[in-house]
């Protein structure tokens, strides 16, 4: 699913890849701020700290969150082929494609990914660009890093599109309809996003 499934927890890789699982309680998170963390592009190594963060979003927002039934086996069907560290890896190698993460003495705190366009829209061509995820930990909601991310992204996809600019996002998730319609985007469609052999009912946004 594309973006915002975001503003929710996320889960920090394993020692392997020399990051810590970012678990933090209310009080902790309240310590943080923004000037705290840095955003960078990941590496190929950030590869399994992505994938745990991705995973986990997705479960928190739209299992726990939400509460979307989604039979077992599609949901690990759909989170082993979208999140694992070899499917993160060659997302992060796709070619066109850009990534931002938000990091914090080693913990990754949100992503942000965009590339060319993949949603099923009559007017929406592979030369356009799309912002495809921004995830947020929860642990890290209200430090403004969905924003800045969101900003980077629109600024890359600007500067690397030759027509409109398309996001995906969930029809109930009415929060993120309402960030990027403070951005210019308007509903240009729907479409249903597989997850198994699930379907999401999905709004296709667009701007200009």
């Amino acid at each position: 699913m594309s973006a915002t499934e975001a503003d929710s927890v996320t889960r920090a890789p394993t020692a392997r890849s020399q990051h810590r699982r970012l678990d933090l309680t209310r009080d902790q998170a309240s310590q943080l701020s923004s000037a705290d963390v840095s955003i960078r592009a990941p590496s190929p190594a950030d590869a399994e700290a992505l994938g745990a963060l991705g995973r986990q979003t997705f479960i928190d927002t739209f299992v726990t969150g939400f509460g979307i039934p989604y039979p077992a086996d599609d949901l690990a069907a759909f989170l082993d082929a979208s999140f694992s560290v070899e499917a993160t890896a060659r997302k992060l190698a796709e070619p066109g494609a850009a990534w931002w993460v938000a990091e914090r003495d080693g913990e990754l705190l949100a992503f942000a990914n965009t590339g060319p366009n993949t949603l099923p829209h009559a007017d929406a061509r592979p030369s356009h660009a799309e912002l495809r995820r921004l995830y947020v930990a929860r642990g890290a909601q209200g430090l403004g890093l969905g924003t800045k991310l969101l900003a980077l992204s629109l600024d890359w996809m600007e500067a690397n599109t030759d027509g409109p600019l398309w996001i995906g996002v969930w029809s109930g998730n009415l929060k993120a309809q309402k960030l990027y319609a403070a951005h210019g985007f308007e509903k240009a469609g729907e479409y249903q996003y597989p997850v198994g052999a699930w379907r999401d009912d999905e709004f296709i946004l667009r701007r200009g």
